[in-house]
């Protein structure tokens, strides 16, 4: 495959701090490749630097004659008036020729936006997006540089942007942190982690099984290491003279291994479950319904949300899900019915935008307005530790708010909700911008959170792991499934009769063969230790011997021939007790978990 782009050596850093190190990727002709990793890693400046909208610190990014490359933005930036139209023509790529209008049309519908005349800076987040979208797509590129495509966007448009980009014939590289999109698009990954740049071959998938393995590889060298250095340690202790050549070695290599770092885990976020009492009532909706702009959005809808509720709602863009939560948290009253909140609810409310804050604002002081400290069943967190706990180390705590990435600033958020120790969750797309990491922590969380859980989102696999029961906007009205919201998109893309309710059946879970030794294994590591060290006093005694007998030729010959099958022996020995000894360790791991 042809390489039409190559970014070598490449290094980035902001301030103080090193963002990527001596990066190297090269793009091919047919290259499907999705950038991971956590948040503030460099995904979107990587993405930037390859499409020339900056310059690395170091290194060459070389692109081959003629490329055309189109670039999406993670958050377009409309400030002027113009039309949803006119601001596809003005944005698509230069220099591929000029979409007529049909096109651009056609292709804005398809995204859902139907009044191709509205203002661009009145549309919403998720119309922005698809404006941006329909100007990246418009004409065919060799390049297709995409930044969280799927933010902001319903289901059905995720699916026709999934549809589309599958039969997309030139090169492909995006950010993202929908998990299927990356499984069904991309076919090669590439990992931002601690400024180093990791690309393995396959979709998402097959990624992490590589990953898992790199890890365990990772570890295993490390229990070997470890089980050496412990050996040695021994050895040393019992006064090790450091006089023959053979010694000295061992010393050496003794400190060679002391000195190699292990490997390095990644940070994760944790989360603590801060929720309150929360007593039988939590909220009640009788006949609700609601209009916004003279629109009715939602009719007589009436519902009882229980104490451990896992609720989703679902629905394309503007048919009112947010204004449902909005009712939910008390920020909007309904136009008819009645909601009713129980005496011990307390709502934590993590809403699409960051809230309007002085951009100087520091971290800690952030955090502290809301509460100094948080009551959690592992003690007492101050702000500070609740920051650590989301991955804002101490010197880092000082940093005014504007400094942080649209991720960081998404996981700050989200520290502040849970800081108030709510017992009802209320989220509103808490999947935008978070990256895949966090989200596994979050859906970790809320399956143990104690209190009641309402989440609208766009996300197929968020859902699919986090909600039990799915409350759709079809006709003006919600209507209850329950089902996996890949079941409810599936039947509702195909029209199909509706979704009947399944049985939950008990999870196969996967059975681990049980580690163990076998009997000869088990008297080979009760006995190794005296044979290894008997083996080693047999070659201390050959070495007397041959300084003792240092002018008889033909003795030193025994002895010579002698010492080297001792030394195999040993060797052999010690690759015995490595193999037992991380075999025991991980028996033991295995009891532990």
């Amino acid at each position: 495959m042809a390489v039409i782009l190559s970014a070598e050596h490449i290094s980035k850093s902001y301030t103080l701090k090193k963002l990527i190190t001596d990066a190297t990727v090269y793009i091919g002709e047919h290259d499907r490749i999705g950038i991971v990793g956590i948040n503030g890693t460099g995904k979107s400046t990587l993405l930037k630097m390859i499409a020339g909208v900056e310059e690395p610190d170091s290194g060459t990014v070389m692109r081959r004659n003629g490329l055309r490359v189109s670039f999406l933005p993670q958050m377009p930036d409309y400030r002027q008036s113009r039309t949803a139209l006119e601001q596809v023509l003005l944005d698509s790529p230069k220099d591929v020729g000029m979409p007529d209008e049909y096109e651009a049309r056609a292709l804005l519908m398809q995204l859902g936006i139907e009044d191709c005349n509205a203002d661009v800076c009145t549309l919403s987040g998720g119309q922005k997006k698809r404006v941006a979208l329909a100007a990246a797509l418009i004409r065919p590129v060799d390049l297709l540089l995409l930044d969280e495509p799927t933010n902001h966007i319903d289901a059905q448009t995720v699916q026709f942007l999934e549809d589309r980009l599958a039969h997309y014939r030139g090169a492909l590289m995006m950010v993202t942190h929908d998990r299927y999109f990356l499984d069904r698009v991309c076919s090669r990954i590439a990992e931002l982690s601690g400024g180093e740049l990791y690309m393995h071959d396959g979709n998402f998938s097959y990624y992490l099984e590589q990953k898992a393995a790199r890890l365990d590889m990772a570890n295993a060298q490390a229990r070997k290491r470890s089980s050496i250095l412990r050996r040695e340690i021994e050895w040393i202790k019992r006064g090790a003279q450091a006089r023959s050549t053979k010694q000295k070695a061992r010393i050496q290599r003794f400190e060679e291994m002391s000195a190699i770092a292990g490997p390095q885990e990644e940070q994760k976020l944790s989360l603590t479950s801060t929720g309150t009492r929360l007593g039988r009532k939590i909220i009640e909706c009788e006949h609700v319904g609601k209009a916004m702009g003279g629109e009715m959005l939602l009719r007589d809808f009436t519902y009882t949300i229980l104490r451990d509720e896992r609720m989703a709602v679902v629905g394309p863009n503007g048919c009112g899900k947010t204004t449902f939560l909005r009712m939910l948290a008390g920020q909007l009253a309904p136009d008819s019915g009645t909601m009713t909140v129980g005496e011990t609810v307390r709502v934590g409310f993590f809403t699409q935008e960051f809230p309007h804050v002085d951009p100087k604002l520091r971290l800690i002081d952030f955090m502290r307005d809301i509460a100094e400290y948080v009551e959690t069943p592992e003690g007492r967190f101050s702000a500070s530790q609740m920051l650590e706990q989301f991955l804002f180390p101490p010197d880092v705590q000082y940093t005014p708010v504007e400094k942080l990435s649209g991720g960081e600033k998404r996981r700050l958020y989200l520290a502040s909700v849970l800081m108030a120790s709510p017992n009802v969750l209320l989220l509103d797309e808490p999947t935008n911008d978070l990256d895949i990491a966090t989200l596994e922590t979050l859906e970790d969380y809320l399956e143990t959170f104690q209190g009641a859980v309402v989440v609208v989102s766009h996300d197929r696999y968020f859902l699919d792991r986090v909600a039990g029961r799915l409350f759709a906007f079809e006709d003006q009205k919600l209507v209850q499934y329950i089902c996996t919201f890949s079941d409810y998109l599936e039947a509702h893309m195909q029209k199909d009769a509706p979704v009947r309710e399944k049985k939950e059946e008990p999870a196969q879970r996967e059975r681990r063969k049980e580690l163990r030794m076998s009997y000869k294994e088990q008297r080979d590591y009760e006995t190794i230790d005296a044979r290894m060290a008997a083996l080693q006093e047999k070659l201390e005694e050959i070495d007397r011997q041959v300084q003792k007998h240092a002018s008889d030729f033909v003795r030193l010959t025994q002895l010579g021939e002698e010492r080297e099958k001792t030394q195999k022996e040993l060797d052999e020995a010690e690759e015995r007790w490595l193999y037992l000894t991380d075999l025991a360790e991980r028996i033991e791991q295995q009891k532990k978990a």
